[in-house]
C-alpha cells in the first residue's frame, strides 16, 4: 500500500503517528553526527571575522571532531531533537493527510501540486512546535570546549533572552521558509516521479525503488531550501562578536554572507547535510511504510 494514501482511503491518525514518531526517532540517532557536521561548517565565518577556519568540508570535520572531541561528541545536541522528533513526524504525516483535500484544485485525484501544498503547510505550522529545540540544538553543537546539558542551555536562552524572538524562538522565520521550501520540493518531487515511474511488481524492486525515488526527492528538496538553512543556523546558533547580533533575519543573513564571504558560503555544509538526508528521507519513508503496516495488520 503506498505511503501517502489517497483522500478517500486516508490511514488511521494514531497508527499513522506511531509509525511517522518512530521513523522519525531512528532517523534522528542514525544520522545525527552528521547534523553536528552540518551545523560546525554552516557556523563558520570568514577568517577575518571568526579567526582560523578549522574545517575544510566534512571529513576533516569529522576527523578534527574525533581527534579533539572523542566519539561521543557527535552526538551532541541529540536530545532536543530525539525529543520533539517523535511526536513531529507523528503530527506532521497527520497534518499531511488532513491538508491534502484542501489542494485538489477541482482535479479528480491528488496532483503532484496537492501533496507539495499539504506537504509545505505541514511542514511550515511544525516549525513552531521545533524551533525552541532547533536554538538548542545548534547551541550544544556549536560548543567545541564541552557537553552543554540541554537544560542548562534551556535555562541560560531563558534567563538572558527569553522566550521570544531573542531567545528560543530566534530564527522562527528562517526555519519557517526553509520548511515551507523543503517539504514542497520534497512532497511534490516524490509524487510527482513516483507517478511517472512505472510500479515495479517485485516486492525487493518496489523497495529499491521507493527508497531511490525518496532518496533523490530528498535531495533536490535539500538542495533548494539549504542557502535557508545556513541562514537559520547562523540566526540561531553562537553570534560572532558576543553581546553583538550580526545575524537577525534570513534575507539579511544570507546578504551579509555573501558580501563577506562570497557565493560558496551560502553552500556551507551542503555535502555532509545530502549525506544526512538523502539516506535520512529514504530510511524515514521505508521505516514509516513498514511499522504502519505492521501496525495495522496487528491487534493492539
Amino acid at each position: 500500500m503506498p505511503i501517502f494514501c489517497e483522500a478517500s482511503a486516508r490511514p488511521e491518525t494514531h497508527y499513522q503517528f506511531v509509525a511517522g514518531g518512530l521513523s522519525g526517532f531512528l532517523e534522528v540517532v542514525c544520522f545525527h553526527p552528521l547534523d553536528v557536521v552540518r551545523s560546525r561548517l554552516q557556523l563558520q565565518g570568514p577568517r577575518s571575522v571568526r579567526g582560523e577556519v578549522l574545517y575544510r568540508g566534512p571529513l576533516h570535520a569529522m576527523a578534527i571532531i574525533y581527534r579533539q572531541e572523542g566519539l561521543t561528541a557527535f552526538w551532541k545536541g541529540i536530545v532536543p531533537p530525539v525529543c520533539v522528533e517523535t511526536p513531529k513526524r507523528g503530527a506532521k504525516f497527520m497534518m499531511y493527510e488532513v491538508f491534502k483535500p484542501y489542494f485538489y484544485f477541482g482535479a479528480p485525484q491528488p496532483t503532484p501540486l496537492t501533496h507539495a501544498m499539504a506537504g509545505t503547510l505541514a511542514g511550515t505550522l511544525e516549525s513552531f512546535v521545533v524551533n525552541p529545540f532547533e536554538v538548542v540544538k545548534i547551541i550544544q553543537q556549536a560548543n567545541r570546549l564541552e557537553r552543554l546539558s540541554t537544560l542548562s542551555v534551556v535555562r541560560s536562552i531563558i534567563k538572558h533572552d527569553g522566550w521570544g524572538l531573542e531567545g528560543l524562538y530566534r530564527g522562527i522565520t528562517a526555519l519557517m521558509a526553509r520548511n515551507a521550501v523543503f517539504h514542497f520540493g520534497f512532497f511534490g518531487f516524490y509524487n510527482a516521479i513516483k507517478d511517472w515511474v512505472p510500479i515495479s511488481q517485485n516486492s525487493r524492486s518496489e523497495l529499491l525503488q521507493k527508497v531511490t525515488i525518496a532518496g533523490f526527492a530528498s535531495c533536490l528538496a535539500g538542495v533548494m531550501s539549504f542557502t535557508l538553512d545556513m541562514a537559520k543556523c547562523r540566526i540561531q546558533g553562537p553570534q560572532p562578536v558576543k553581546g553583538e547580533v550580526k545575524y537577525r533575519w534570513a534575507i539579511a543573513t544570507i546578504r551579509t554572507t555573501y558580501r563577506e564571504e562570497g557565493f560558496r558560503a551560502l553552500f556551507k555544509g551542503l555535502s555532509s547535510m545530502l549525506m544526512k538526508v538523502v539516506p535520512g528521507g529514504a530510511m524515514l519513508l521505508v521505516s514509516y511504510e513498514y511499522i504502519y503496516e505492521f501496525l495495522k495488520t496487528t491487534d493492539f
